[in-house]
């Protein structure tokens, strides 16, 4: 659906004295992944627990397709999936049992509950533990089966608050594969999170919060070079160890701003323009008998990291 679309406008929330939430302006549309990225007690999870009604905003308000949440809240929650904070569940149920109780509270009638139940936990790859008690899985089964409750109602549209925090490799990368395949069913997805690696990964846009307020949202690209004052960049790797000169010849390259020795034999090459900037920068270096035996784009998240360490140690 192209028409999906999440506002929040001068939202803010205040805890006595304490400000967790200032004046936070966003507007999301149609299907795509947007990062909600900020340190540890930034106001990410308050952000998302006004979006959902789970608290009161101090003012502003906040729109779901462009309905109200504190004033038709079951009405604007409808079409979304929602985890919030890793809830736990009761140990004592199975995962059909579990899901069985959330799909009373969407109101799913008994006859769709089971292909429903065989959808969601195929999605998170948990049905082989369908009729297993939860309390003996490890956290990253758990979670699973938390986003698997969060698909019970076919959301178009899936808030997620940090979903792989607090599990090992093994279920981050679990938990990660999860959205990515999420995300190609033409979602919007809005995930908070404090790990760089998640938002390089997968997301599309971003937008970094801290202390309460908003410091910058665009594509992730744009961010990094409205931070960090950098463009697009490329890694190469040479075949010798006799690099003279070869610093000085892809410099005079056009479109190439910066050139980075990084070890032995491998270049950092910073340059501006897109993807056709790019093919042309892999020709020329070719035709430049420098010995290329790689060619890759440059990490999104070490980029998108120092534009973060930028906006987070400057306020931007």
């Amino acid at each position: 659906m192209s028409d999906l679309s999440i506002d929040t406008s001068n939202l803010t929330k205040n805890f006595g004295s304490f400000t967790a939430v200032s004046n936070l302006t966003l507007s999301f549309r149609g299907t795509k992944c947007v990062g909600f990225l900020g340190p540890n007690g930034a106001g990410k999870t308050t952000t998302l627990k006004m979006l959902t009604g789970m608290v009161h905003p101090s003012s502003g308000s906040a729109r779901i397709n462009g309905i109200d949440v504190q004033a038709e809240k079951k009405q604007a929650l409808y079409p979304c999936g929602v985890l919030i904070e890793s809830p736990e569940i009761y140990p004592a149920l199975t995962p059909r049992e579990a899901l069985s109780y959330i799909a009373e509270l969407h109101g799913i009638p008994a006859s769709e509950t089971p292909g429903r139940i065989r959808s969601v936990l195929d999605q998170v790859r948990m049905t082989d533990w369908v009729d297993k008690r939860t309390g003996k899985f490890s956290k990253g089964m758990k979670q699973r089966v938390n986003i698997a409750a969060s698909l019970m109602s076919d959301p178009d549209i899936l808030i997620l608050d940090e979903p792989s925090t607090g599990l090992d490799p093994r279920g981050m990368a679990e938990v990660r594969t999860i959205i990515l395949e999420l995300k190609k069913q033409q979602k919007l997805i809005f995930m908070s999170s404090h790990l760089l690696g998640e938002v390089a990964d997968f997301c599309d846009e971003v937008a970094m919060i801290d202390q309460g307020r908003l410091l910058i949202y665009d594509t992730i690209e744009s961010v990094v070079q409205r931070v960090s004052g950098q463009g697009a960049a490329v890694e190469i790797d040479l075949a010798s160890s006799d690099l003279t000169g070869v610093q000085e010849k892809i410099q005079t390259i056009p479109g190439v701003d910066r050139v980075e020795h990084v070890d032995a034999r491998t270049f950092l090459i910073r340059f501006s323009g897109g993807l056709p900037m790019q093919q042309r920068l892999l020709e020329q270096l070719v035709a430049a008998h420098i010995g290329i035996i790689s060619y890759k784009p440059s990490s999104g998240m070490a980029r998108l990291e120092d534009a973060y360490l930028n906006l987070i140690k400057g306020g931007y």
